[in-house]
């Protein structure tokens, strides 16, 4: 009784087969056939390629939401050089707030040469065409992130030759802490203010990402002359497969002029960058295609090449077969009637005879 009930659901379920095995023997084959499956297989496996790349491949994804700490500090990042010795150069910070931050609480003064040597002149130049990729193609910049911690491309390399002539710059850097408002960072007391910033940036220090102005030299045509940046500072919080960080993102805007009082043109001769910070804050997080979305995007390409391929292999054979039935129709010539002595005609077919001996 249990092998009969046994029998009835095998053969239950044979019944429900989606896929009925043909017997070789019903198998027809074809050049046709075998050189679209050809090309069917050679199509899967480039776009399987294809496939495997992007799934290998990660992306970085962008959200944006309100900023809500306003209690933390804001770090600021500097590397600047000036083109006079370090006894005629004042730095420090002012914010919103009438708070003072002095360059003594985190900056160092570093007496150094202001023209570069041939290997960092080269450096200041590939950095300053990376910017200028940079404003051109945005999506480079997810590369940047990609890349973070890989190399500290961004530092300005030791000269590498004579270090024995004497220093006619003064080089200010390091961090200084900051309230979360708006200020302004400047440099004054100095008569040429002939400048190079090899680094500004805002929040963690992230080795490897490129800043708006890193790599800017300024050459001063007058003492008396006004260099500004207005830079406005967007929290970001960066989450790849390497680092995570928060860092901040700036955009600038420059402006120059000489201010002669005559002329109408007021002011304070010096290096002022005005920062302002954004409500809003930036997360962006690298990210890559899960195991299964990459399987069905795979299943979905075989399954597709095969079901294209095997319809319009049936179409062209069955046009082909059109086109060759029309010619067969048009190459048949039907045989002459046979009159007869009393009027009629006879339009058969005259019978083969089989003689036998």
């Amino acid at each position: 009784m249990r092998r009969l009930n046994r029998r009835k659901t095998l053969s239950l379920v044979k019944e429900l087969d989606a896929f009925p095995k043909v017997p070789d023997s019903y198998v027809e084959t074809s050049a046709s056939g075998g050189t679209v499956s050809l090309i069917a297989f050679t199509t899967m496996a480039l776009l399987t390629i294809m496939e495997f790349s992007v799934y290998q491949d990660t992306w970085m994804k962008y959200e944006y939401e309100v900023d809500k700490d306003f209690s933390s500090k804001l770090r600021i990042n500097i590397d600047i050089t000036v083109a006079m010795k370090c006894h005629y150069v004042g730095a420090d910070v002012l914010d919103l707030a009438e708070t003072m931050v002095a360059s003594a609480d985190g900056l160092a003064y570093e007496p150094a040469l202001f023209d570069l040597s041939p290997q960092q002149r080269e450096w200041q130049r590939m950095l300053q065409l990376i910017q200028s990729r940079l404003q051109e193609e945005h999506s480079l910049q997810d590369v940047i992130f990609k890349s973070a911690f890989k190399s500290s491309s961004t530092a300005l390399p030791p000269r590498e030759d004579d270090s024995s002539l004497t220093p006619d710059a003064c080089r200010i850097h390091g961090h200084l802490y900051v309230n979360k408002v708006a200020g302004n960072f400047h440099i004054t007391v100095a008569y040429n203010f002939s400048h190079r910033i090899d680094h500004l940036s805002f929040g963690e220090l992230v080795p490897g990402i490129i800043n708006p102005l890193d790599g800017t030299e300024k050459i001063a045509v007058d003492h008396n002359q006004m260099f500004q940046y207005f830079i406005t500072v967007v929290p970001t919080k960066l989450h790849t497969y390497k680092i995570s960080a928060d860092t901040h993102q700036f955009s600038v805007t420059e402006r120059e002029r000489i201010i002669n009082h005559a002329a109408g043109s007021h002011g304070v001769s010096g290096i002022f960058m005005k920062y302002d910070l954004s409500s809003l804050m930036v997360t962006v997080t690298e990210e890559h295609m899960p195991f299964w979305q990459f399987f069905v995007r795979l299943c979905g390409i075989i399954g597709g090449i095969f079901s294209t391929t095997g319809m319009l292999h049936g179409i062209g054979k069955f046009i082909v077969e059109i086109i060759c039935c029309r010619f067969r129709l048009g190459s048949y010539k039907p045989v002459h009637s046979v009159p007869f002595a009393d009027g009629h005609t006879d339009n058969h077919l005259p019978l083969l005879e089989n003689n036998t001996h």
